[in-house]
């Protein structure tokens, strides 16, 4: 029975029902897309053609705003299409390929969270050794095994909960297929599938919170022995990321952590917008707005772009 799959398609969840809030919900959604994108190809575009930003801290904002790119891609515009022409319809395949890439960039984005506080704790912490510690071999190794990691853990969690056989019902109660959601609608034992989510959950999750939570009590206590203008400086690289990781971990956690029975699909779906949209969306304007050096950057490749168009024409 375990390997038998009675269900040929599932059906998503929508916000609403009602035309014009359907139509409201996919606007909203796509100008946080668009605004996603655009952020991220900035930062891109600002840490790749600014020599100044060829140091670690950017080479993993870079990366992590590859990374957003690609999470967001996974769910907001099958979302935005599913709202606009209501037909939430996802194949078995569909479904199981969304699952992989949502665990995938999802793991994935939490270690590259985690190593980047490693980063600002080297930085502040220890700057003589800065260069040693944070090379370039560490930053290149470090983002493989991340996306290693992340490919094994979402292959083991997509493997396991697409060999149960779904017969109870076909609906998702989410506005994309994610694990919790499809394991409600298992009529096989999924005692052995939560157990593994509850187990990887502390192993990755617990760790990694608590590596960032000893990195930065060790950063705000060496900042706090800084001068007082030191310190805006050093905290407004620090205060961010740390509110991004909180917001990912937060609601991530309050989706994966819940018991099966406990399910509200209202409040699923709006902790799913936190850990699946929101940051993406946060990460180019916290890591630019903050910065004065992505700001320069910024500035300089629009003036480079509006330039070259002035030119053509």
């Amino acid at each position: 029975m375990a390997n038998s799959t009675m269900v040929t398609e599932f059906l998503l969840m929508g916000f609403a029902e009602v035309l014009e809030l359907r139509v409201l919900h996919a606007l909203l959604f796509l100008l946080m897309y668009l605004a996603t994108l655009l952020g991220n190809l900035l930062i891109v575009s600002a840490t790749t053609l600014n020599q100044n930003l060829h140091t670690p801290m950017y080479f993993f904002l870079r990366n992590l705003s590859i990374l957003d790119m690609c999470y967001v891609s996974v769910t907001v515009p099958n979302a935005c299409v599913n709202s606009l022409t209501d037909n939430r319809t996802i194949s078995v395949a569909g479904c199981a390929a969304q699952t992989f890439f949502v665990v995938l960039f999802a793991t994935s984005e939490l270690l590259f969270l985690t190593i980047m506080a490693r980063d600002r704790y080297v930085a502040i912490c220890q700057p003589l050794h800065y260069p040693v510690i944070m090379n370039h071999q560490f930053c290149v190794w470090t983002t493989l095994v991340s996306l290693l990691s992340g490919l094994i853990f979402s292959g083991v969690h997509t493997g396991n909960t697409f060999r149960l056989s779904f017969c109870q019902s076909n609906v998702v109660h989410q506005f994309f297929c994610d694990i919790p959601s499809l394991l409600s609608l298992s009529c096989s034992d999924t005692f052995s599938n939560e157990l593994l989510i509850l187990i990887s959950a502390m192993g990755i999750g617990g760790g990694c919170f608590i590596f960032i939570a000893m990195s930065y009590l060790r950063i705000f206590s060496t900042v706090l022995k800084f001068p007082t203008r030191e310190r805006g400086k050093a905290f407004s690289t620090c205060v961010p990321h740390l509110l991004v990781f909180s917001v990912f971990l937060g609601s991530g956690s309050g989706v994966y952590l819940r018991p099966s029975g406990a399910s509200d699909t209202v409040l699923d779906m709006l902790l799913s917008v936190f850990y699946t949209i929101v940051p993406p969306f946060l990460n180019p304007i916290i890591y630019s707005l903050r910065n004065k050096q992505v700001k320069g950057a910024l500035k300089k490749v629009v003036l480079r772009k509006t330039s070259s168009g002035k030119l053509r024409s």
